[in-house]
């Protein structure tokens, strides 16, 4: 339809990495499909595994599930549309950029806030160990996991919702793998001042409060294991964050690469591959690193391995 000078935009293509020789673009479809599936796979596990042991049923690992599930959806909603490198077939449909765009905006920002409370939960199992119990109990750690959950809503509804009701000319190509906020807002034929206003305070307020936050818990945690007079106990306090330390620099230091960069130094193509860090790569890594760095989830694993398989072998 036309109306005025304008085209009304039906859809959205997204030029991901057409720019890339096909061989190249046929190995990234591949790489994401490992990606893909071994996220899925690693997450789901941890999931399971700390829903079926009894052992791993403390406030640490219900938070650790949470952020597992955040990491499926943020994987479910980014991945799939990256595998049609091979189909050449990257169109999307405006409700469907819109969508993408929304749940990108709530995974996003309910993992910033996840972090911290997870940040929040290390420092009172460091800091107040024999009333770890009775601050971080089921009715707490629940009211703190929907807290964290929250700030996606509004934000994602109220970005999304702004950005969608700007009039699209014609040109209908965002410039990235997925439908992000700064691609698709330069096809906007209107003066967006006040978005991109209330665009950068929002991401501020969201990457900077949990950032805050997460650094007053490490920097009173730091404290406490200084205080602790033998070489052993300082090691087994710092084990239990040390997983939890390493997911939250990834996962900032590359969102900040991405959005905080000057315009100057940020070309759409390398934004892609920074944006890559961590809307499919970090969320593979997440599993991985908290299976490898923390002894009780790698016994867990052990163990649900070892009753399924004996189940298994009880099936006449």
């Amino acid at each position: 339809m036309v109306e005025g000078n304008w085209t009304r935009v039906s859809e959205f293509i997204l030029l991901s990495f057409s720019s890339l020789p096909t061989e190249i673009q046929s190995v990234l479809f591949l790489t994401f499909l490992v990606i893909y599936l071994v996220t899925l796979l690693g997450n789901s596990l941890i999931i399971l595994v700390t829903l079926a042991d009894p052992m791993l049923h403390s406030p640490m690992y219900f938070f650790l599930r949470n952020l597992s599930f955040l990491e499926i959806g943020f994987n479910l909603v980014i991945v799939p549309k990256m595998g049609t490198l091979v189909a050449q077939d990257t169109t999307i449909s405006f409700l469907g950029c819109a969508t993408q765009m929304y749940f990108f905006f709530f995974f996003g920002v309910s993992e910033c806030f996840l972090l911290a409370t997870m940040a929040y939960d290390r420092y009172v199992a460091i800091c107040s160990p024999l009333h770890y119990p009775v601050i971080m109990n089921p009715r707490t750690r629940a009211k703190l996991a929907a807290v964290s959950w929250f700030p996606g809503i509004p934000m994602a509804t109220v970005q999304t919702t702004w950005l969608f009701s700007f009039p699209f000319c014609g040109i209908n190509k965002v410039n990235h793998f997925f439908c992000d906020s700064p691609p698709v807002l330069r096809l906007v034929c209107a003066d967006t001042a006040l978005f991109e206003v209330y665009a950068i305070i929002g991401t501020i307020l969201v990457v900077m409060i949990p950032c805050l936050l997460i650094l007053c818990s490490y920097t009173r945690i730091a404290a406490a294991i200084l205080t602790i007079p033998s070489a052993k106990g300082k090691h087994k306090a710092f084990s239990t964050c040390s997983s939890h330390l390493l997911v939250v620099s990834l996962f900032y230091v590359s969102l900040s690469l991405v959005y905080f960069r000057p315009k100057s130094n940020n070309s759409p193509e390398s934004k892609k591959v920074l944006s890559l860090s961590y809307t499919v790569v970090t969320p593979m890594l997440n599993p991985i690193i908290y299976s490898l760095r923390n002894n009780e989830v790698k016994n867990a694993l052990g163990r649900t391995f070892h009753k399924a398989l004996g189940l298994r072998n009880c099936i006449p």
